[in-house]
């Protein structure tokens, strides 16, 4: 029995490893915290806020030298990729699992600092209904394990750099 669970151990280990690998790209990010690494805390709480969806709701909230963001009902930072296109999500597979998508169930709505007449959906290829604010489909980064964290900003992954978003639905570069 404990050469079983040790071996299912060191194969859950390896597996992990290999994920976390495909995640890297060949830009120099490495003193960005959070670039490449991804605790099973953060993954699982990205992965439950987008497995089982919800009405979404896009709050705003002040992050340091970036100003005010956009974020969930939880202060949980949201991203915009670059390689989308309006209201069409190209990030799928592993990059989803490493930048899981902002789902809803319904017409999301608007919190404290959101337009809603910037708010919409899109249909996603596995049929989920994706969040989009000014046309931009939203995600949440893995690297972030707590509410308020942007280790996701400006980061080169997947073919194209990631981006938190302003009120009025513009990337904010830092």
């Amino acid at each position: 029995m404990k050469r079983t669970t040790t071996t299912a151990a060191c194969a859950a280990a390896v597996l992990l490893t290999a994920a976390l690998a495909g995640c890297s790209d060949s830009s120099d990010n490495s003193s960005r915290t959070g670039y490449g690494t991804t605790s099973s805390a953060s993954a699982s709480a990205s992965a439950s806020a987008s497995a089982s969806p919800k009405q979404a709701t896009v709050d705003t909230k002040t992050a340091g030298d970036l100003g005010t963001i956009l974020v969930d009902d939880k202060g949980r930072t949201l991203y915009l990729f670059l390689a989308d296109k309006k209201n069409k999500s190209n990030c799928n597979g592993d990059c989803a699992k490493a930048w899981p998508p902002f789902l809803t169930k319904g017409k999301p709505k608007a919190g404290k600092g959101a337009d809603e007449k910037l708010l919409d959906t899109t249909k996603r290829s596995d049929g989920d209904e994706q969040v989009t604010y000014n046309g931009h489909p939203l995600y949440y980064y893995s690297g972030d394990s707590k509410p308020g964290q942007t280790n996701g900003q400006d980061l080169n992954q997947f073919g194209a750099v990631w981006y938190v978003v302003d009120a009025k639905g513009k990337q904010v570069e830092s």
